[in-house]
């Protein structure tokens, strides 16, 4: 009996890393959100209420095809970075800057959003859930510079209130909420 625990657990050892779900579980970090595209009028919206210029650098977590950080390039000139963690998005990106000829102005990273260092933002922008959001609001508020702007479409950020919060029905007749935050030098947990 016991040579044949030890069989099955030395089995199960040499097996182990060829798992599929093992390897999944190593490569892939936990969606923040299901990948749903937002839609090209909140897009607008989101950059038109973060004040969105030439002088910024926006970041999208959860950049999905990139639209939003391709948009800020293409109608305001502004530097983007777009972050996503399935590298299909991130081709697919790269893919639709190249078509709208801002690819130089932004970049496209695959990479897990808790990870990421967006200090060098002045405008961060999320289509997450709202658990996400309180996630991200200890990294974001640590390291975004005071007087950087957070628009979220769709969730909030718990407990910390947004300076502007703007309600509007889109060309579709669905009513969509987008929130603007300002950071302040105040870290939020």
């Amino acid at each position: 009996m016991r040579a044949r625990v030890a069989f099955v657990t030395t089995v199960l050892a040499i097996l182990a890393p060829l798992s599929p779900v093992r390897q999944v579980a190593g490569q892939e970090p936990a969606s923040l959100a299901p990948y749903v595209p937002t839609p090209y009028a909140v897009v607008h919206r989101m950059l038109e209420l973060a004040g969105v210029t030439s002088d910024d650098v926006v970041y999208d977590l959860g950049c999905g095809d990139g639209r939003i950080v391709i948009a800020a390039a293409a109608r305001f000139g502004a530097r983007g970075v777009g972050i996503d963690y399935n590298p299909e998005r991130i081709a697919e990106a790269n893919a639709n800057a190249e078509r709208r000829g801002v690819q130089d102005l932004v970049t496209f990273i695959q990479q897990d959003a808790m990870q990421a260092d967006v200090s060098d933002a002045t405008v961060v922008t999320l289509y997450l859930l709202s658990s996400s959001n309180r996630k991200l609001r200890p990294l974001l508020t640590r390291q975004l510079q005071p007087g950087s702007r957070i628009v979220s479409h769709a969730f909030g950020m718990g407990d910390w209130e947004p300076t502007r919060t703007d309600r509007f029905e889109d060309d579709r007749g669905t009513t969509r909420t987008l929130y603007l935050w300002r950071t302040d030098g105040t870290v939020r947990p």
